[in-house]
């Protein structure tokens, strides 16, 4: 490919760094040492900047990759030295809550905490959680069609996004910033590019659909020594809390031991440790009944040999330091300097003894130095943290072939909410039919023909 001049586009978007000035940046927030390899970054600061960037890269075939908060584990954000880098950083407006429609627009490049304090400030609710909620932005939450740790009663995020604003890989502009609950107007375009990764448009801004802000919250962690016992307790929390349960998070023993050991912050709550430690997060608007229920609840799961041992937290503080526990994975990275993240989903009545089998064979693999398995079981979304003595290419492409090979049989999935990016590719094909990724293939051809947005990112 020939490479036009750079300096052209660079001149005309204000605030642009060289291939060298580029070099003090970075492509993901764990890998600061790296220097950014590219022709240079664009800051955009309006739709209008984005759509002048894409045009200038569409007539001279720039190949171009976006960059948000950086939190991507899957290699979306990873460059190379003849591409150009398109930041949405500057674009971080978060316009006013609308409280009559119950909805709030927010530029791509927002931060998910900014936009969820926003909606709080009006006592409403938009119920995205996960770890990376303070750095991850907006635009990259909705291109990887992000999860966290409620999914399971509020769904992914292409379940709050009622409209878009997406700039396509030749510079048009798709507005549909629509506030509407209801649209059967056709086919629902912006669903094409909620969990697309960028390889078919840039997501400038989105509107979110909000709920009514709960009052109260209460959280438990309980444990557990067989996965049988496990799911019992969730089916029946599930039934008797209804609505009100919106989080239960598993780790397994060694996770939790790791995550509350000596050098961490944390404490473990429990005087007793099974197999399997779960978090529990209630959320309602009667706190006496959500208590008693919740306690209730437990109490069963004790009668029922189903619990080993709970503790409780009604406190704010208290309930702050508990989830810390659950999303401060950090703990286990420390424990692993090398190390791979893998987010599979599986039949929930598969987890169990699927990850054990996971578990056991990355064990007995030369290299590996641990295994740290947790997740959102209630939606089945698995994680693990495999630690390794090096990032040599052959160990990492077994460590791969153990974890994902045995979902093809099960009809799970290589990834539950991080996406594909580079890093999965290979691996699409257990996931996904041929005649899928043939589908894919053809909306990235259609949308980007000179394939140049994100190039190399799910398919080729």
């Amino acid at each position: 490919m020939s490479h036009p001049n750079i300096d052209e586009l660079l001149a005309k978007i204000s605030g642009s760094l060289t291939a060298h000035e580029a070099q003090s940046r970075f492509s993901h927030i764990w890998k600061t040492d790296k220097p950014l390899q590219c022709r240079g970054v664009c800051f955009p600061k309006t739709t209008q900047d984005v759509s002048t960037i894409m045009k200038w890269c569409h007539k001279n075939q720039q190949e171009v990759v976006v960059h948000g908060g950086l939190t991507n584990l899957v290699g979306g954000t990873q460059t190379q030295a003849d591409q150009l880098v398109v930041s949405l950083e500057k674009m971080n407006g978060v316009d006013a809550v609308d409280p009559q429609n119950r909805t709030l627009t927010a530029e791509a490049g927002a931060i998910l905490e900014n936009v969820l304090e926003a909606a709080e400030n009006q006592d409403l609710f938009l119920p995205l959680s996960f770890g990376a909620r303070g750095s991850a932005q907006v635009g990259g939450i909705i291109s990887t069609n992000a999860g966290g740790l409620r999914v399971f009663r509020y769904g992914m995020t292409r379940n709050w996004v009622l409209g878009l604003e997406v700039v396509l890989p030749d510079g048009t502009i798709i507005e549909n910033l629509k506030t509407l609950r209801k649209d059967n107007s056709g086919i629902d375009l912006k669903q094409l590019f909620i969990g697309a990764e960028g390889i078919l448009g840039i997501v400038t801004k989105a509107v979110f659909r909000l709920i009514e802000k709960p009052q109260t919250r209460h959280s438990a962690i309980l444990t557990t020594n067989d996965y049988s016992k496990l799911l019992q307790t969730l089916h029946y929390f599930d039934q008797t809390l209804s609505a009100r349960l919106t989080g239960f998070e598993l780790l397994w023993k060694n996770t939790f031991y790791t995550m509350t050991a000596e050098d961490t912050p944390y404490q473990s709550p429990l005087q007793t440790v099974e197999n399997y430690v779960v978090f529990v997060e209630v959320l309602g608007k009667d706190s006496g009944r959500d208590v008693k229920d919740l306690q209730d609840a437990c109490a069963y799961g004790f009668d029922q040999n189903w619990i080993a041992d709970a503790s409780f937290f009604d406190t704010a503080a208290a309930q702050d330091e508990c989830w810390k526990i659950r999303e401060d994975v950090a703990a286990l990275e420390v424990h692993a300097p090398h190390n791979q993240h893998f987010d599979i989903s599986i039949p929930i009545d598969q987890i169990g003894n699927i990850v054990n089998q996971i578990i056991k064979k990355l064990q007995s693999l030369d290299g590996v130095l641990g295994v740290y398995p947790f997740g959102h079981i209630a939606d089945g979304n698995m994680h693990l943290i495999v630690g390794k003595q090096n990032d040599s290419q052959e160990l990492t492409k077994q460590i791969n072939e153990i974890v994902y090979q045995p979902l093809a049989a099960v009809k799970g999935s290589i990834s539950a909410e991080h996406g594909i990016g580079l890093d999965k590719k290979p691996y699409l094909h257990l996931s996904r039919t041929q005649d899928e990724i043939h589908i894919m293939k053809g909306l990235k051809q259609l949308f980007d023909p000179k394939n140049i947005l994100n190039p190399g990112r799910i398919v080729d």
